[in-house]
């Protein structure tokens, strides 16, 4: 790699630029969720009544009925087979952090040997990959093959399209031949149906009727693309998905010019191709933008049942990879993939509905602003008890280059509740509101909130879990990470915090329920109000103050992880039937080896740029100035020789810098120390980046930052 190699990329980009395609006549989604095996297709495709019994379980409302497994087996075959597909697959979330699929064909054979085209009631329902071969923290041997694979109907099957054909995915959960968890999707699952139960006990204490409770979720989507003409000349993007080496450019993103600007004709190419496809599959992308960075993006769909919605951000970012790869870029979803600009993350957008009313939304009566107050009071009080295991949900490598930096929240877990809100519970606490300090105290029950609109509450980036006028926002999941492990732990203590109000409500006699009511709210929020923090998360004020309240700062992936170990934390679990025996622990060391190999993977792969690709050019540039030097100083061109001089020791300087900085990491990837390998990494970017300033250009082997940020 070199100059010409740069050069030519760049070379390459500008000429492979399409003119932009004209317009549809008109616009339409007819083929909106077309791929999709929904409600339309499901009552097409089969009697009236097994299609409402099919409907029902979609929709929670009742167990699926084994008995109608052959007829939905074969309407589901029928139909995908009418949509191009001959093969289908048990599609699930493993914890590689990806999805997995293992394709078979509808080909059977009848009694004769005759060849057939089939979908039997059993495929459809239980499938059996191999366990041993995915991550299990020791719940499955390498001799422990055997798994399955369980049809969770309340995810619909679709349509995968390939330059080839299509295949049937059928959307399940993943487990072993033992029963242990090895998926993601199962706890998802567990946790809703904990939650759920845990709200209906809630309603019931304010006399309400056995609804069906909804929790739903709005991810949004951040990513970067560069040029795949860039990316294959960057081997650490290629191995590790993130730049190891890269000194910032002169401009960056401190113009704030990017953000919501116009999008460029071949990103918006790519991302209405995005969208059609994400269309097809009937899932609601609603909002595209340019980020905060440059080459930074943002989608955002439409709100989705929970375990819904999970499924579809899996299957957008596949797509996002899929469609950038065929308009010649590369989509990265690493959290950093570039250092000292805006990482990407996944703003995960939480509420929960019961009988289709919201109860994070203020309500018009007392009573419904009584149901907000103690869903609030619950969820104060779940956050600050389990800021652990919300911090364990995203532990990863690299979330911890963007926790904390730029826009991203810090590692510190606060909630965010806005002045309004946060004057309405001082009230409930104190008797007075912050601003009126004559005012009488709001009963519970009897008064009615002040009006509280949507968007009273401002935004606060540096937040970690902001209440945002109907929901709850929680900023710090990283872009690349499934929404599945958050949501996990958010439902199951908000479970148990639930669950924990209920219990004292329901001694209360009805005479007494708001005053005591009152009572409790006052006393929960009261001793977990240490998690409200509405100020700057960034300031070493923060960090002092957040000391000071006793919050856990858990800063790096092995701290963050050792909350799942907690016996505290695994009674937990193990109480609302999320995580059971060793399933907990054998995530810890899932995710700890996860770490690790990736860590040592990055180490590994900037040993070979920096000693194969930078020391060479490094080399060759101190050679050229020493013979430079010396013709200067034969010459007697004092003042030139001079320069040299100063450059040639400048860059020699720097030189024993990077050679000090390569032994300094091989040592630490020999000894397998993974904090010795992070610091080594640190050091010897410094010492890349630096020289990246100094030697010629022409000879840089790597490309820029000022190339891959601005030239797509």
């Amino acid at each position: 790699m070199s100059y010409c190699s740069r050069m030519g990329a760049i070379q390459a980009i500008a000429e492979k630029r399409e003119p932009m395609p004209k317009a549809a006549a008109t616009a339409d989604i007819d083929f909106y969720g077309e791929d999709v095996f929904n409600e339309a297709v499901i009552r097409n495709y089969l009697s009236k009544p097994m299609a409402e019994k099919l409907l029902s379980t979609m929709r929670g409302e009742r167990p699926f009925e084994p008995s109608i497994a052959p007829a939905v087996a074969h309407a589901m075959k029928e139909w995908a087979m009418s949509r191009g597909a001959t093969h289908f697959t048990h599609w699930f979330q493993p914890l590689t952090g990806g999805t997995a699929e293992k394709h078979d064909a509808f080909l059977e054979r009848d009694k004769a040997g005759n060849p057939m085209m089939e979908l039997s009631g059993k495929s459809l329902i239980v499938g059996e990959p191999d366990a041993s071969s995915f991550p299990s923290g020791g719940l499955r041997s390498t001799f422990e093959a055997r798994g399955y694979t369980a049809w969770d109907p309340t995810s619909p099957a679709f349509i995968k399209r390939h330059a080839n054909g299509a295949t049937l995915c059928i959307p399940t959960a993943f487990c072993s031949y033992t029963g242990e968890v090895l998926d993601r999707k199962t706890p998802v699952l567990r946790s809703v149906q904990a939650l759920g139960k845990a709200v209906s006990r809630l309603m019931a204490c304010f006399g309400q009727k056995p609804q069906h409770t909804r929790v739903t979720l709005g991810p949004e989507q951040e990513y970067f693309l560069v040029d795949k003409e860039f990316y294959y000349l960057r081997p650490d993007l290629v191995q590790t998905g993130r730049t190891l080496f890269g000194a910032a450019p002169a401009k960056h993103q401190q113009l704030e010019d990017h953000y919501f600007g116009a999008i460029k004709p071949r990103i918006l190419a790519f991302m209405n191709e995005v969208e059609d496809e994400l269309w097809r599959l009937g899932i609601p992308a609603k909002t595209r933008h340019n980020e905060v960075a440059p080459s930074q993006f943002e989608l955002a769909p439409i709100f989705e049942e929970l375990n819904l919605a999970i499924d579809h951000n899996m299957l957008t970012m596949q797509i996002l990879r899929e469609v950038a790869e065929r308009h010649g870029l590369v989509c990265l979803l690493h959290e950093k993939p570039y250092d000292g600009i805006n990482g990407s993350g996944k703003h995960n957008n939480w509420s929960v509905t019961y009988g289709g009313r919201n109860l994070l939304d203020p309500g018009d009566t007392p009573q419904e602003n009584a149901v907000f107050l103690t869903m609030l009071a619950a969820i104060i009080r779940a956050v600050n008890l389990h800021a652990d295991l919300l911090r364990s949900a995203t532990a990863s490598a690299g979330n911890d280059h963007r926790l904390g930096a730029n826009e991203a929240p810090p590692a510190i877990l606060s909630i965010f509740l806005g002045e309004q809100l946060t004057d309405v519970i001082d009230a409930l606490v104190a008797g007075k509101s912050r601003k009126n300090t004559q005012s009488r105290q709001m009963v519970v029950g009897v008064d009615a909130l002040p009006p509280l609109p949507r968007d009273a509450t401002d935004r606060n980036r540096t937040s970690p879990f902001a209440f945002t006028g109907n929901k709850f926002e929680f900023r710090s999941v990283g872009s690349s990470q499934s929404c599945s492990d958050v949501n996990v732990v958010l439902n199951t203590i908000v479970a148990e915090s639930l669950d924990y109000l209920a219990a004292k409500l329901e001694k209360l006699p009805k005479a007494q329920f708001n005053a005591g009511l009152q009572a409790l709210l006052k006393e929960v929020i009261a001793e977990n109000r240490r998690i409200i923090f509405n100020g700057d998360g960034y300031t070493e004020a923060w960090r002092k103050e957040a000391a000071r309240r006793g919050l856990p700062n858990l800063r790096t992936t092995p701290e963050a992880l050792m909350p799942l170990l907690d016996p505290r934390n695994q009674a937990l679990m193990a109480k609302y039937g999320v995580f059971v025996g060793k399933e907990m622990a054998s995530r810890h060391e899932v995710f700890k080896e996860e770490y690790e190999r990736k860590i040592l993977i990055e180490g590994k792969i900037a040993l070979k740029i920096a000693r194969e690709s930078i020391e060479p050019v490094v080399s060759e540039q101190l050679l050229h100035l020493a013979k430079t030097l010396k013709v200067a100083r034969e010459t007697g061109v004092k003042a030139g020789a001079a320069a040299v001089a100063k450059n040639a020791k400048r860059l020699g300087g720097c030189y024993a810098e990077l050679d000090a900085a390569i032994e300094n990491l091989t040592l630490a990837v020999e000894e397998n120390e993974m904090p010795a390998i992070v610091e080594a990494m640190a050091k010897l970017r410094v010492a890349v980046d630096a020289l990246e300033c100094l030697v010629d250009d022409a000879k840089w082997p790597l490309p820029k930052y000022r190339e891959m940020l601005f030239i797509y």
